[in-house]
């Protein structure tokens, strides 16, 4: 099987890393293309497959699979750029927001995988989520399985939720991220050093997650464990709740899901 990643950026390397790590496919029958060439530098030292600065007639004719992972505001004018394609071949795009209906009137008729990843697949936890344009595309769901179950979780959806999950997951490291921003600031304003306070940030949400994954306790669970009726944890907890913390996750979330809407009707 020939696979071809139209994109060397961070998630096609991701992807194209998590296959190579793990033996899913030879080596030689990956290739990239990308424009830029630090892109392709980048690439190829992560993972050792090939990257071109063009899609020649030759290597889009003879993939067996095609990663569609550039920008979504780039994604037509790449796709009808492309040379003529072998018949039965299997579409795989991790474009933000555009929809199975838009790819096939660029593709034409070809199979199509949707997926929304996350840059947690770059350090082997991804949270993947992915759509099928034929719901009995049984080889299609394999693939998309096998290779992002590679690099984390992998998830089938239906299309519709899609936008939900980049919202969620999706955007969903960048919340994480200001999250952990926040707390060390916060602790530099209490006189720790910042570079404790980060560390301390980092290793208690590390900490937290594993006694999720270790199923320890629901969410609602371990919070109402670790909070003691007038101490330190419930003032802290009051602070949120008089902001209304949960709206303003699900504020952020809904912009977040609006956008990828946006995006597939652009």
């Amino acid at each position: 099987m020939n696979i071809l990643f139209i994109g060397a950026g961070k998630m096609a390397t991701a992807l194209a890393g998590g296959i190579t790590r793990g033996n899913l496919f030879p080596t030689d029958r990956l290739d990239a293309v990308d424009p830029s060439q630090a892109a392709r530098e980048a690439f190829q030292t992560a993972t050792g497959v090939t990257a071109y600065p063009e899609a020649t007639a030759e290597l889009v004719g003879a993939a067996d699979v095609i990663v569609l992972a550039v920008k979504p505001q780039v994604a037509a004018a790449t796709v009808t750029a492309l040379p003529p394609r072998k018949a039965g071949v299997l579409v795989v795009s991790i474009c933000a927001g555009i929809p199975i209906a838009k790819l096939r009137s660029w593709w034409g008729d070809v199979r199509i995988v949707r997926v929304m990843p996350n840059t947690p697949l770059l350090v082997g936890q991804g949270a993947s989520c992915y759509a099928l344009s034929q719901e009995d595309d049984t080889a299609a769901e394999a693939f998309a399985s096998r290779v992002l179950g590679s690099l984390g979780q992998a998830w089938k959806v239906p299309e519709e939720s899609l936008d939900a999950v980049t919202a969620l997951s999706g955007s969903g490291p960048a919340y994480f991220f200001a999250f952990i921003e926040a707390l060390r600031d916060g602790g530099a304003k209490l006189g720790l050093p910042p570079e404790l306070a980060e560390a301390l940030a980092v290793q208690t949400m590390a900490g937290a997650t594993e006694m999720l994954r270790q199923k320890k306790g629901t969410p609602s669970e371990l919070r109402i464990a670790v909070t003691s009726k007038g101490g330190t944890t419930a003032a802290a907890l009051d602070v949120m709740s008089r902001r209304d913390f949960p709206e303003l996750v699900a504020e952020l979330m809904k912009a977040a899901s609006d956008r990828s809407a946006e995006l597939g009707k652009g």
